[in-house]
């Protein structure tokens, strides 16, 4: 009898470790397949200061600050992501004259370069919004030899220029942002919905399963 149950237990034990890693890998799958169909439809905003000193990354700030108002006005008619990076790629050089005077007049002569690239970005928090570790593309921007921490943003649609607040979420952000993402993709990024409390059930079940 006690073999019995000790064999029970086991099974059901073990019933419940596979089952909790095919839900994981379910969950890790659609996550991922989310954050690439998120990084399909935006374009992200990276700086990285030359290091990380003080004064470095007060001009990294005052760079981004420069470049950000510049590009808004810019990529204020952009309907897309493709006219979004053909407008970044046509304005390049415009981009590095704008962050070249600004280091000047900040008293520094770093040289800077201005690129389309593709970034591994860590999961970011604007707002209300929380959008995924991965790899996105951006306009990057670096300062000297851009040893420094950096900086990020969602360029389109815009999420990093309202009014002169960064990371200030207005409602035409939040309906642009609805209108270029697909209902499952716009959940996933708000960070009260529907995809957070499956990533709840999810750390919930890893736990379980961390423990065996």
């Amino acid at each position: 009898m006690k073999k019995d149950w000790i064999r029970q237990t086991g099974y059901i034990a073990g019933m419940t470790v596979v089952t909790a890693v095919l839900f994981l890998g379910g969950i890790k799958i659609r996550q991922q397949s989310l954050q690439h169909g998120i990084a399909e439809k935006i374009l992200r905003f990276h700086v990285l200061a030359a290091s990380d000193t003080k004064e470095d990354q007060e001009l990294k700030l005052k760079v981004r600050d420069a470049v950000g108002v510049y590009m808004e006005e810019e990529l204020a008619d952009a309907l897309n992501k493709s006219e979004s990076e053909e407008l970044v790629r046509l304005h390049l050089g415009e981009i590095e004259a704008v962050a070249e005077q600004t280091i000047k007049e900040a008293g520094y002569d770093y040289p800077v370069t201005a690129s389309l690239a593709y970034v591994e970005f860590p999961e970011k928090t604007y707002g209300a919004y929380v959008f995924p570790a991965g790899t996105y593309e951006a306009l990057e921007v670096v300062i000297g030899e851009g040893k420094g921490h950096n900086w990020w943003c969602v360029m389109y649609p815009n999420m990093c220029f309202s009014d002169t607040m960064y990371e200030v979420i207005d409602e035409d952000a939040r309906s642009s942002l609805k209108r270029v993402l697909s209902e499952d993709e716009y959940q996933q990024v708000l960070a009260s919905g529907d995809y957070q409390v499956k990533f709840k059930s999810f750390e919930i079940l890893k736990g379980l399963y961390d423990e065996k």
